[in-house]
């Protein structure tokens, strides 16, 4: 254990528990892929993201699960992607219990679980011991109901993927390369008050506009694998995009990287796997905020979905890239893995904050009483479709402001740090590095800039999923950069930064 700046970090071993180190030294690189399929077996669920519940209506396209297991002299990873709005940490234990059953060979804080934050998934970021609140409170009992069920279903089917992924490695090379994809924009405007808006850039809103907040992404940093005859096994597709172009469906889908899976499949083979990656995207999205006729004239002309398009552009991304990577795989790349904890200091939030959260929660609730009373006079409301979308989004909101409150009185209880875990991986001249939030752009690009690596790959939405802005995108407001958007704020943010780009130089220490 050491500490600097304040803050715990916490080195895990980096041998594995049944590892043996003579035997292992000359050992080429192990590589094993696992894939399952998360699409829930019953219906109704609730489907996360928006202001309001989403009952799935149906099922457009399967959710999946995909696992790469890399191994070498001793050190493991295991990345793990979910077609999911994230994996939080109670997700993420169940996994670890039950790889280290099935896997004891496996040391289970190996294993790196993200989501690609698809908006149509399903919800799975309400902690056990909240269930009966929600239960008691939700106008759509059954729906909340399979939430626990469909968690412990998760959990199995992500630890038999995991399973599959290590007990199946054989030797293998990897090799990596950098594209660009136009994917994502930033989703942020500010208008000429210099306040920000997240969405909404149409109508009168125009006039006022003035920039957009800021910067943008089109990387593709992607990382090859190949078994022992040279054959091409696999691809991470590390994207700086959340996956939700469909974000207001109703029914259950994977969102374009369902079109993107495809797409490179008929590239590259159907055997190949597709593992993506969302890399820092919290104010990014590939919707547009502006252009949009433009745009669906050219979808109409290609003959082409949103989703289509979305795909074409990775895998003409990734077709550009990945065949010239064979002539530099690596059968034996540096292999070392960290997994950190730190203390992030949560927001500083005043009594005047929690003043305005407690009457804007009190706003809300009378809205809440006032529709849930409109039921009860008239319960034939109950008949229409999706009646219950006006009352859950005042409850929801109500929530929102209310959670503000608790962190305050939290704060006064003297509770001023929220636990993370993060992981630093080097694989040869490359570099991994996970966080648990939606990491604004800026901190990513700082990430990037800063690192010893060749190229770095971040991983995001390995954890809650809570914003954190950036200063720039706090002074302007808004949606996700407002004390009920997000517990920790830019000072932790650079913090995590900071503790990133320290522990990567330690693993590519200067010659």
């Amino acid at each position: 254990m050491a500490a600097r700046a304040g803050i715990t970090l916490f080195f895990y071993p980096m041998t594995a528990p049944n590892a043996s180190s003579p035997s292992q030294e000359t050992a080429p690189l192990q590589i094993g892929w696992g894939e399952g399929d998360l699409t829930p077996l019953k219906l109704p669920v609730l489907i996360p993201g928006q202001f309001y519940s989403r009952v799935a209506e149906g099922i457009a396209d399967p959710l999946g699960v995909t696992a790469l297991a890399l191994a070498s002299r001793g050190e493991a990873v295991v990345f793990v992607t979910c077609d999911l709005i994230c994996v939080p940490d109670h997700l993420r234990d169940a996994v670890r219990e039950r790889v280290a059953k099935l896997v004891p060979s496996l040391d289970p804080m190996k294993i790196i679980l993200s989501g690609t934050h698809t908006h149509t998934g399903v919800e799975i970021r309400i902690p056990f011991a909240e269930l009966s609140q929600v239960l008691e409170d939700a106008l759509v009992p059954d729906a909340a109901a399979v939430v626990e069920g469909y968690i412990a279903f998760a959990a199995d089917r992500i630890a038999v993927a995991v399973a599959q992924a290590w007990e199946g490695k054989s030797a293998g090379a990897v090799a990596f390369g950098l594209g660009e994809a136009v994917v994502a924009r930033n989703r942020r405007w500010v208008d000429k008050e210099g306040i920000s808006t997240m969405y909404g850039l149409n109508g009168e809103a125009r006039e006022r506009f003035r920039h957009i907040e800021g910067y943008e992404d089109h990387s593709l940093n992607l990382l090859a694998t190949y078994d022992a005859q040279g054959r091409l096994s696999g691809i991470i597709v590390n994207l700086p995009s959340p996956s939700q172009q469909g974000e207001h469906g109703f029914e259950i889908s994977a969102d374009f990287w369902c079109e993107t899976r495809r797409e490179l499949r008929r590239r590259f083979g159907d055997s190949v796997a597709i593992l993506p990656q969302c890399s820092a995207a919290g104010d990014l999205t590939s919707r547009l905020i502006f252009g949009q006729q433009a745009h669906e004239r050219m979808l109409r002309l290609r003959g082409r979905t949103e989703r289509e398009e979305i795909a074409h552009r990775i895998a003409e991304g990734v077709e550009r890239v990945v065949p010239c990577l064979a002539a530099e795989a690596d059968a034996s790349p540096v292999l070392e893995h960290r997994v950190i904890t730190l203390e992030l200091p949560v927001n500083e939030l005043t009594a005047q904050m929690a003043e305005a959260a407690r009457q804007d929660a009190a706003k809300w609730e009378a809205e809440y009483e006032a529709a849930t009373r409109q039921l009860e006079e008239n319960p034939a409301l109950r008949n229409e479709p999706r009646w219950y979308v006006t009352p859950t989004r005042t409850l929801r909101r109500m929530r929102w402001y209310q959670k503000v409150v608790e962190r305050y009185e939290a704060l006064q209880r003297g509770e001023r740090t929220q636990t993370v875990e993060i992981h630093v991986v080097r694989l040869g001249e490359i570099a991994f590095a996970s966080n648990p939030f939606e990491y604004y752009l800026d901190y990513g690009v700082q990430i990037k800039v800063r690192s010893p690596a060749i190229q770095t790959f971040l991983v995001q939405l390995a954890g809650g999923g809570n914003y954190v802005p950036s200063p720039r995108s706090v002074a302007g407001g808004g949606y996700g950069s407002v004390p009920a958007s997000n517990p920790v704020g830019p000072e932790g943010g650079q913090i995590l930064a900071e503790e990133t780009i320290a522990a990567l130089r330690v693993l590519f220490p200067e010659e």
